[in-house]
């Protein structure tokens, strides 16, 4: 026998000690096996966010202090009446703010008298008839809401009454004109600036959706 094939037999020999070694170290894998269990770790785990459950009503604190009384008088009066919005109430005050200024400054009431309690209403007709009587006349133009917040909040559990004191601070120009037609007040080019706080009251759950203008600071 030659001695390069005894050199090959000598290295297949230690090849296959080799293998039959491995075999009894590393086990071999047969059929399904489960996947390796892991260890737990000694660190709780983070969750990848937070969810905060509840938190403040922005509705109402957009307007009010969160933690003030007016704010604890509308949460009961959505409780009262789920579908009230402070939003929507504060932007319709706006409008009937608006219709209600220029229905007084042109002394047109009968627009205006669904909208306002009838105490208020009695005061208008007596400043309007005694401007007629003076053969004072009003002419008006509306420029704008510049500020509207609310003053002040409150709600009678027992009545279920809510009144909500609003501030507004409007700019529009107005004259008031004699019998002749002459100028005896203001300036139909100068802009005003004039400032109202109003109330505002509505019994909360009633079919009837109007707030009544029920004082004024005038």
């Amino acid at each position: 026998m030659n001695s390069p094939l005894i050199q090959l037999l000598v290295l297949a020999g230690i090849a296959v000690f080799l293998i039959l070694r491995l075999k009894s170290v590393l086990g071999t894998r047969e059929g399904f096996e489960k996947p390796p269990v892991p260890r737990p770790s000694s660190a709780p785990s983070r969750p990848e966010f937070e969810v905060i459950d509840g938190g403040p009503d922005r509705d109402i604190t957009d307007y009010v202090e969160e933690d003030s009384a007016s704010a604890a008088a509308l949460a009961e009066m959505k409780r009262a009446e789920p579908s009230f919005s402070v939003t929507d109430f504060v932007q319709g005050s706006r409008g009937a703010y608006e219709m209600i200024v220029m229905g007084f400054e042109r002394g047109e009431l009968n627009d205006i008298e669904p909208f306002i309690a009838e105490e208020v209403f009695e005061a208008f007709v007596q400043v309007v008839a005694d401007r007629e009587d003076q053969g004072l006349t009003i002419e008006a133009e509306f420029i704008g809401v510049r500020e509207v917040r609310v003053e002040n909040v409150d709600f009678d559990l027992e009545t279920r009454e809510a009144q909500i004191t609003m501030r507004f601070v409007a700019e529009l120009t107005s004259v008031v004109r004699d019998k002749g037609g002459d100028i005896v007040e203001g300036d139909p080019k100068a802009v005003k600036r004039q400032k109202d706080t109003w109330v505002f009251a509505r019994k909360m759950g009633v079919d009837d959706p109007n707030w009544l203008l029920v004082a004024t600071d005038a």
